[in-house]
């Protein structure tokens, strides 16, 4: 299992580029533990909600459990399904770290880390945390890194999280503009 530094615009496919081969991973093993293999981080609420929905879609035939947590509510209803047990966790920066202080989380067992939106994740200033995140991370796993761009700044992180990653770009197809008439 290689790294993966993907560069792709919105609405390319990405989540299930990352969900269905961890899905897959997490089906083929013989024991099951509900703790958290897979973390997938992500800079906004909204992206976080929408990742948690197409993994529950895609996995709805499977005893594989996932979640999602994000600041900015209340945090009751997220550490009660922490606590259940979750093979697949979506997490926005703050609140991750957060749950961790509180011993809510531990991520000794996390074998896919997924960077989702890498370039807003540093633009809104989550640098210092996705740091503090990936030390708390096993050595042994596998890192996903996804971008819209890849300015310097990415590509140094990408450079000391990523070990020798299979590099894969999707570029949208330009189209005419829909206002004119053809």
């Amino acid at each position: 299992k290689n790294d993966v530094l993907g560069s792709a615009q919105t609405g390319t496919g990405k989540t299930a580029a990352f969900a269905l081969p961890i899905l897959h991973h997490l089906i083929l093993e013989k024991k099951h533990t509900y703790k958290i293999k897979a973390l997938i981080v992500t800079p906004t609420r909204e992206l976080a909600i929408q990742i948690d929905e197409n993994f529950t879609a895609y996995s709805k035939y499977t005893n594989i459990r996932n979640t999602v947590i994000f600041g900015g509510v209340k945090q009751a209803n997220q550490t009660n399904a922490l606590n259940k047990g979750v093979d697949v966790l979506i997490a926005t920066p703050g609140r991750l770290l957060d749950l961790m202080s509180q011993g809510f989380i531990s991520l000794k067992n996390v074998r896919y880390f997924v960077l989702d939106e890498a370039d807003r994740m540093l633009d809104m200033g989550f640098i210092h945390d996705i740091k503090k995140i990936i030390e708390k991370l096993p050595e042994k796993r596998q890192s996903l890194f996804f971008s819209a761009t890849m300015p310097d700044n990415i590509l140094s992180l990408a450079n000391r999280i990523l070990k020798n990653p299979k590099k894969v770009a999707v570029h949208q197809i330009s189209t005419a503009a829909n206002t004119i008439r053809q």
